[in-house]
């Protein structure tokens, strides 16, 4: 079933009331704020790569106060162990049976702060939530609900004591982006105290809401000649020169349900290329793994991404249903 036009513009009014009360606490982080937002409603995760101080917490506590959700942060550190993120059981002497105790990962958007500092073990506690929407702990799997968003952060400059992201987390991302300083405009507003305390900002939607305009994204229509555009960036991800690693099938579907949500932020019922352009190098630059030389000659994965865009024509032709 296709998304109507109405529903489609009550989507675009809704996301951009969500995206406006974030950025009254964020300020000059539009497109960041709609990239999130973006990443929610395609019931997938975001990494942010950023130097301490730019407002990762206030972002993530920004949204979650919007859609009147909970949030937790959790602060990765090398002696941190799984158990400490998804709970424990604990025997209760008094009724003689296990009691649980669920860790920070039981909320809507959890901020996991420098978590490259945690060990790979503590790491892979967050594979099986972040794909699956639950975790098994003692042989019993619990839910963490919806809307569920994980905002991961790592610092790019200082590295002594990290671990690397493993490929196969890395690839449960939809995103990556960052934050990044503001402009001074914005600088000189924030210095003035202009930004709203995020306890004070009003919530837009409910989480239940949230998750109906989720199900509304996932019905966005995509013609096939889009379909085909995004797979033949994906093919030529894994033949370009620099590239020891392309793209996976769970990295072309995730910019598939990416698109599909903001076509609808943008108040259409159908994905464009430019859809597919506008999220190409956030979705798709992590999941690339490199050759050594290429990253030695300075190459990115973004400027990868931005050479296959060019490389791969768009269809000439735009359908909707």
């Amino acid at each position: 079933m296709t998304i109507t036009t109405e529903q489609a513009t009550w989507f675009a009014q809704t996301f951009a009331a969500i995206a406006d009360n974030v950025e009254r606490a964020v300020l000059g982080k539009r497109h960041v704020v709609e990239l999130v937002l973006t990443a929610m409603l395609s019931e997938g995760h975001v990494l942010l790569e950023d130097v301490p101080g730019t407002g990762k917490t206030s972002l993530a506590r920004a949204v979650a106060q919007s859609v009147q959700g909970t949030s937790t942060r959790i602060q990765f550190t090398p002696d941190l162990l799984p158990g400490d993120i998804t709970g424990i059981t604990v025997y209760d002497q008094k009724t003689g049976e296990f009691a649980f105790h669920a860790g920070p990962i039981f909320a809507n958007i959890v901020l996991a702060d420098e978590i490259n500092r945690a060990s790979p073990k503590t790491q892979s506690a967050l594979l099986e939530v972040m794909e699956e929407g639950h975790v098994t702990i003692d042989g019993v799997t619990r839910s963490v609900g919806k809307p569920f968003l994980v905002i991961a952060t790592q610092n790019p400059v200082e590295q002594a004591g990290t671990y690397r992201l493993p490929e196969a987390q890395l690839d449960r991302f939809l995103l990556r982006t960052s934050l990044g300083y503001p402009d001074h405009a914005a600088t000189v507003r924030i210095l003035g105290q202009a930004a709203t305390p995020i306890d004070e900002l009003a919530p837009i939607i409910t989480p239940g809401a949230l998750t109906g305009m989720a199900e509304l994204a996932a019905d966005v229509y995509v013609d096939a000649l889009v379909l085909d555009y995004i797979a033949r960036l994906v093919d030529a991800t894994r033949s370009a020169d620099e590239v020891r690693l392309g793209v996976s099938i769970r990295g072309a579907l995730a910019l598939t349900r990416a698109t599909r949500a903001r076509a609808a932020a943008q108040g259409r019922t159908f994905v464009t290329p430019d859809d597919v352009k506008r999220l190409a190098v956030a979705v798709l630059a992590h999941r690339l793994i490199l050759h050594p030389e290429a990253e030695f000659d300075g190459v990115t994965a973004e400027a990868v991404i931005g050479q296959v865009l060019l490389d791969v024509a768009p269809p000439t032709r735009k359908d909707a249903p």
